[in-house]
């Protein structure tokens, strides 16, 4: 996938990854980028900066996803290229409310949901297209200290690699954003144990995206070392859970 004269659309587009991606698409010739977010000061800054267009767009409904789409369409085409990048982070495990677990699951799981709803079918329909989630090493590894970002973030990669297993065979190409500590809104209060191997920019980021579309790849590891943790982890996994503790020990203490 090349986004030269392709149409883009970036959920969560008004900073942090979102706002990189944008910026990114824009600078390697895409036709139009759409920068979607519920901060429309933030996102008709980043369309400023980019010449694209800014939507008001809560992911959490999945009106506001397929208004999104529509609205997109209308003004700009198809959508060739679609990242489905708004995510959250809560804290902590049980003690959570349910309240907040059922937030970070309609923001990090079902609105990648609503967002391939929306548009799948119409790729599908013009022969192709690219779907990005932004998910996390926490997908694929864990997070100590969320369990609710966690069990989302897993949910996302599985939902990816769905995605990416039943429509390849129908043109359509499917990839999942999983870096480690990245400088956003997120982490500004520093990046945890997610940072143990450094905390990165957000532009990084949207650089490996790019080169994975080149690519057609489906895991984006703008942190190389998730691959190294990802075969220890499938090796031996009781052995990684004891080293995550031992982690998690060394984590608690900085933190106190």
């Amino acid at each position: 996938m090349d986004v030269k004269n392709k149409v883009t659309v970036v959920t969560g587009g008004a900073s942090g990854i979102g706002a990189a991606l944008c910026r990114c698409f824009a600078q390697n010739g895409a036709r139009a980028v759409a920068a979607a977010d519920i901060d429309m000061e933030g996102a008709r800054q980043v369309a400023g900066e980019t010449g694209g267009m800014a939507v008001s767009c809560d992911v959490s409904h999945e009106q506001d996803v397929i208004d999104l789409v529509e609205t997109v369409e209308e003004k700009c085409g198809p959508i060739d290229v679609f990242c489905s990048n708004a995510g959250i982070l809560i804290a902590g495990a049980l003690e959570v409310s349910n309240q907040d677990w059922q937030r970070i699951w309609e923001i990090n799981v079902m609105a990648h949901v609503y967002a391939a709803r929306a548009v799948m079918d119409k790729m599908i329909a013009r022969g192709g297209g690219w779907f990005v989630i932004t998910a996390s090493a926490a997908g694929l590894l864990s997070q100590i200290g969320s369990a609710p970002y966690s069990v989302t973030k897993h949910a996302a990669v599985g939902l990816a690699e769905n995605l990416a297993i039943t429509y390849a065979d129908q043109g359509i190409g499917v990839s999942a954003i999983c870096p480690q500590a990245v400088e956003t809104k997120m982490t500004r209060q520093g990046g945890g144990v997610a940072a143990v191997d450094g905390m990165i920019d957000a532009d990084r980021v949207a650089a490996e995206t790019l080169s994975a579309l080149a690519e057609e790849r489906f895991l984006v590891l703008p942190h190389p070392e998730v691959a190294t943790y990802m075969e220890r982890k499938a090796a031996d996994y009781d052995r990684w859970l004891k080293g995550m503790r031992r982690l998690q020990a060394r984590f608690v203490q900085s933190a106190g």
